[in-house]
Formats: structure tokens, sequence, C-alpha cells
């Protein structure tokens, strides 16, 4: 059996070759995860989607030439040259620049004339993103899900199912139909009726001749009243075309309101690489609630002995450092849901990083703060340790888990393993759609 090869020519988006740029987003994989992991610390927790504009300098895409030397040894003499003799030492240009100057200029862009710059899209940007999390394909399919529908009621039509028939409405249309078509012969049947039994009233003539015509009369008016009633008989009670049915729309369910609280540890023991690892997992949480809710609001609430509300600059970027007094963030926390978000009206989401240091006396209360204040007004509240070692907040929080389900807790010391965080938020969501 011959082997068939069959060859997509078909023209992607814009006349750009698929394979090509795939190929190349392959061959370029560390620049380009650079430019990203640039990207991602530079940019807030709301902008993470977009896509970037990737710039590789012209010297990592030169391609190796083979080229044919002259060979041997030759002499040449190059016309023109009235300064130097044979044995001249040649100076270097000065500026730096090689035979023919060279044609760059100063940039406060970063990017000049050697570079090569191409454009990643959001879903590139987000695929390369997601990969250095090591964050599995099914996730990421759910992460890409479309809007929630509902069907909704719309009048009625003239066909459906039996189980959406409208019985009332169905009569409604069949006594109306028997009524309009009904109408003229009913009328001209009850004219007739008064008139054969106003003849049949009347007294019977004498001659033979008139009576025989009056009997001709009332035969003729009792055939047309009959021709009548049969008439009107042979209406269908209940028509094809009298049927209604409930009709169904799907339109978008408008979603609810969401706010994503985001409390981070900043005392003296959270290093910079620490803070980007945490800036990871409050990106994945709210990459989540972006694509089930519509409207989501961000809180910042970074801690040390005390607990402020900043804005996102702040609150990665500050320098403020001090102790470990995380109770001091949970109680923030409470007062700000009481202000300004009603559990009733919003979806509460509470995440949470930390090293895992904190004052001794204050794990235990930490604990009771969330089992009795935050996580019953929260929909889902997850809590990432930057370091390994369990200390006394990790068994305070620990306690949780079997009494609250719609709690979590994972470790992750490098991007690698913050997945494992939205892995059973992501199992839990699901079950409550399907409950």
């Amino acid at each position: 059996m011959a082997l068939q090869s069959i060859i997509d020519r078909r023209l992607a988006g814009k006349n750009k070759s698929i394979g090509n740029r795939e190929r190349f987003l392959r061959r370029y994989k560390d620049q380009i995860k650079e430019a990203v992991k640039r990207a991602i610390d530079g940019r807030g927790i709301r902008d993470i989607e977009r896509g970037e504009d990737i710039h590789i300098p012209r010297r990592d895409i030169n391609e190796p030439v083979f080229g044919h030397g002259q060979g041997g040894v030759r002499e040449i003499v190059h016309p023109g040259n009235k300064d130097y003799i044979r044995g001249d030492r040649i100076e270097r240009p000065k500026g730096g620049q090689g035979q023919g100057g060279g044609k760059g200029q100063a940039s406060d862009q970063g990017e000049g004339e050697d570079d090569f710059v191409f454009s990643l899209s959001k879903e590139e940007f987000m695929q390369v993103f997601f990969e250095d999390l090591a964050l599995p394909h099914l996730i990421r399919t759910q992460l890409a899900e479309v809007p929630e529908w509902k069907y909704h009621r719309a009048g009625f039509s003239s066909d459906g199912t039996p189980n959406n028939l409208h019985v009332v409405r169905s009569m409604r249309g069949a006594i109306g139909r028997r009524i309009a078509i009904g109408a003229a012969s009913r009328r001209e049947l009850r004219e007739l009726e008064d008139e054969l039994a106003a003849l049949r009233a009347s007294p019977k003539p004498a001659e033979p001749v008139a009576a025989k015509e009056r009997q001709a009369q009332i035969d003729e008016l009792a055939e047309r009243v009959a021709a009548l009633r049969a008439r009107l008989e042979r209406i269908p009670y209940l028509d094809p075309i009298d049927l209604r049915f409930r009709n169904r729309i799907k339109v978008p369910v408008p979603t609810s309101k969401a706010v994503m609280f985001c409390l981070m540890d900043v005392s003296g023991s959270m290093d910079e690489a620490r803070k980007d690892l945490s800036k990871r997992f409050f990106i994945l949480l709210y990459l989540f609630l972006t694509r089930h809710y519509e409207r989501i609001e961000l809180v910042f609430i970074r801690h040390h002995t005390q607990a402020a509300e900043v804005d996102e600059e702040n609150f990665f970027h500050a320098r403020e450092t001090g102790g470990t007094v995380v109770s001091s963030a949970l109680v923030l926390m409470e007062e700000i849901i009481r202000a300004r978000y009603n559990p009733s009206e919003w979806n509460i989401y509470g995440a949470q990083a930390s090293d895992g240091d904190n004052w001794h006396h204050d794990s235990g209360r930490c604990r009771e703060l969330l089992a009795e204040k935050l996580l019953p007004m929260c929909r889902y509240y997850a809590y990432v340790q930057v370091a390994e070692e369990e200390q006394n907040l990790w068994e305070e929080y620990t306690q949780l888990l079997e009494t609250h389900k719609h709690f979590a807790m994972r470790k992750a010391t490098e991007p690698s393993q913050i997945y494992p965080v939205f892995r059973d938020l992501f199992k839990k969501e699901g079950a409550e759609v399907a409950a």
C-alpha cells in the first residue's frame, strides 16, 4: 500500500506561517522565557495577560555561513593608497566604529537597528508563563473556559418539544381559530334556522300549488341548514397551527462580584526570591478568578508586626520590614470585609503568602481568626508557604484542613511547585458546579 502525504498549504492569519513561528519560539525559548520573566517582574497583576514585545540581539540569531576562501598566498595592491607603505601599522577607527561606520543611534527605548523585535500574542505569553509554573494542559483549558449561559423565557413559538407545550395558550388559540373560521357560517345558519322556523310556523296554504311551493322552500332551507352544520362540524377542534410552546433563549449569566485579598508577609526573612514566588501565586489565583467573574477587585495587605492596606506597587516593592505578627493582617482583612464587602453580595477569596515565621504566641490566634471570623465569610482561602521548614504557623493552619473544605495550604520553594495549591482549588470549584 502506497503511503500518501498530505500537506496543508492553507494560509494562517495575515499570511503568517504558524509552523515556522512555532519553530522559531522553540529555538529561542531561553531568550523568550527570560523576556517573559522580565515582563512579569515589571507588570501589575491586572496587566499580566497582555502580550509582549520580545527583543533578541542580532548576534543571537545570526546563522552560520560557509564560504569559499581564496586560498593560497597572494600579493594584492589596492589602488588609491596615499598614506601607507608596506610595514606601516594602521590604527583602529576612533569611536569604536568599523569600516564604513555604525548606523545605530542612542535610544532610551532599549531598541536599535541591531535588535530583532517580534511580538508575543496574549496566548503565547500565557503559555510561556504557565510552562514555567508547570501548569497542566487540563487546567490551562479550564482557565480559558467561556462564560456561563442560562435559558430564559422569551414568549411562545409554534414549534418545540412536547414538554414545553403550553396547554392554555394552545386551547385559547384553537378557540379563536374556530370562532374566526366559523363566524360567518354560524351567522348564516342562525338566519336560515329562523327563516325555516318562521316558514314552518306559517299557516299551510289551501291551494295545492302554494302548498307544494311552501314545502319545496322548507326542504331547500333544511338542506342548507344541514350543509352549514356539516361544514361547522368539519372545523377541527385542535389543529397543529394552534399549538404554542414555551420559547427559551440562551442569555449570558450576569456574573457576581468578587474580591481577592492578597496578604503577604514582608518581614526581614522574606527576601526578593520569596516575594517573587508569592507574586506568581497571586497571579495564578487572579487569573482563575477573572475567568469566573466579570468584576473583580484586589485588596493588597502587607504586614510585619503591623498590617496596612497598600497599592500593588508598594505591596511588592516597598522596603519596609520588621518582625512578624500575622494576626494583624487577618484582623485588617476582617475589618475591610465588614466595611466594604458584604458577604451576601460579594464572593470573597483570600490568598496568603508567608515564609511561615511568626511570633509564637500569635499563631494560635491566627487559627482562631480564620476559623471563627474569615472562613465563614470566604468562598475560598488559600495559603502558600514559600519556605520548606514547618513552623508553628504551619502547624496551627494544618488543624483547619479537616473542618474547612474551602481552605487549602501548600509549600512552594520554586516556581514549579506553586500549582498544587490551585489543584485543589479547581477540583473544589468543579465539584461545586456539579452539585
